[in-house]
């Protein structure tokens, strides 16, 4: 499939001159040559390292305060419901509003939540309806900067550099994953669990510094309809086009039933293993290893033809490595295995995130992104919710591997499909 050329600038200047890397680093780096994205991407970086500081002191928190892998996953539930309930809205919102300034407002709620938090551990008040009711308003906050963010991307770097932006945030994400949760040790260490929230919430302040001196213009819908209409016309749109309808059940899947693993990893490490909260971090930081590693490759790799099959054959490698984890007794070997997984599952929702950002067109972008982003962030939540269930009555390996072979099946099936996801 041909890639089309750069879009006009919305301001109606001629398109800046798009830069050609060579090999190497700047292959590597090719999104961050536009001023724009490298603000916004370095932002996001220092915002997302109080991010994995926070989720591994709250889900320690959760399970100091509860004992419980039922309120583990009832907690993630509750993060993610908002992004269930509103996204759709959120996408919509942001086909119409200036997405830079939904943006801030999102990071402000955020930079709130976790202030609040930070306050309630220091002081000593802390109830677990505490940490579920902040989860709820951070998720609430993300449901409308989520589909914002996802939509601005696009308009910071040519449309050729897209998968490589994507590869991008994704290596910003997980090293983060990687830098969070060994800040998170040292802190918890020295300081304690505020320290964790405190810092989390002053990194919201880089990224919303970086919102504020982007130079994107907002330019508003000539004719905005009502918002219902619009909604109904995203859903319409995906609905009719069976590439993004088999791309966001391939998401929904992956969601559903791989990533709970990292929800129950303090399980494997306390109850499993017998360890604590050191060896939590380390696997965590393994896992966010391996993801660094898979977005490198991503990056390098750019857009390339076949890009649907070989996420396929990821998420089923990916699904043979939730159930090796779910049954290894030895540490390095599971350490490996997080690694291994990490890489593989960056490397399939990088190219999932690429490939529907790639399709939709720029006037649907924030609608399509939105019921995307439904299925992706939406399964994760549900699926944490269910598997923390089922664990409490049969087990943390045997529902890792019932996920697995499930999600392995799902891989399987699009495989052998002619059209859909093998198709791009």
């Amino acid at each position: 499939m041909s890639l089309p050329p750069p879009a006009t600038p919305p301001d109606g200047l001629p398109p800046a001159p798009v830069p050609v890397p060579s090999s190497g680093l700047r292959r590597l780096g090719a999104a961050l040559l536009s001023r724009d994205f490298r603000i916004l991407w370095l932002g996001a970086f220092t915002s997302t390292i109080g991010t994995w500081m926070q989720k591994i002191a709250q889900s320690w928190l959760v399970l100091s305060l509860t004992g419980s892998a039922w309120y583990l996953g009832l907690d993630s539930f509750l993060g993610e419901l908002p992004i269930l309930l509103f996204t759709l809205v959120g996408g919509v919102i942001a086909d119409r509003h200036n997405r830079r300034l939904l943006l801030i407002s999102s990071q402000v709620v955020q930079l709130s939540s976790a202030a609040l938090l930070a306050g309630l551990v220091w002081f000593d008040v802390v109830r677990i309806w505490h940490v579920l009711l902040l989860s709820c308003l951070t998720g609430l906050a993300q449901a409308f900067g989520g589909p914002a963010y996802q939509s601005l991307v696009p308009s910071l770097v040519p449309k050729q550099d897209l998968p490589n932006a994507i590869a991008l945030n994704s290596i910003q994400f997980n090293l983060s994953r990687v830098i969070g949760p060994v800040l998170a040790g040292l802190a918890l260490a020295s300081v304690g669990l505020a320290a964790c929230f405190g810092l989390n919430a002053l990194s919201f302040l880089a990224v919303i510094a970086a919102l504020t001196v982007l130079r994107v213009p907002h330019v508003r819908p000539p004719s905005p309809k009502p918002m219902l209409t619009e909604m109904q016309g995203g859903l319409r749109y995906v609905r009719n086009d069976p590439t993004l309808v088999s791309l966001i059940i391939v998401a929904a899947a992956s969601t559903f039933l791989g990533l709970p693993m990292q929800t129950f990893l303090p399980v494997l490490a306390q109850q499993v293993f017998g360890e604590g909260v050191d060896t939590y971090s380390r696997m965590m930081s393994f896992s966010g290893a391996g993801a660094v590693t898979g977005a490198l490759v991503v990056a390098w790799l750019g857009r390339f033809d076949g890009m649907g099959r070989v996420l396929l054959v990821l998420q089923a490698v990916f699904s043979l490595l939730v159930i090796a984890v779910a049954w290894s007794r030895s540490m390095p070997l599971t350490y490996l295995l997080l690694f291994a997984a990490g890489v593989s599952t960056i490397i399939t929702t990088s190219l999932v995130t690429s490939l529907v950002q790639l399709v939709a067109p720029d006037h649907m972008r924030g609608r399509v992104l939105s019921i995307y982003m439904v299925a992706f962030r939406g399964g994760m939540p549900l699926g944490s919710l269910v598997s923390g269930a089922l664990v409490s009555r049969v087990g943390l390996p045997l529902v890792l591997t019932v996920n697995g072979a499930l999600l392995c099946l799902a891989a399987m099936y699009f495989l052998t499909r002619k059209e859909g996801v093998v198709r791009v």
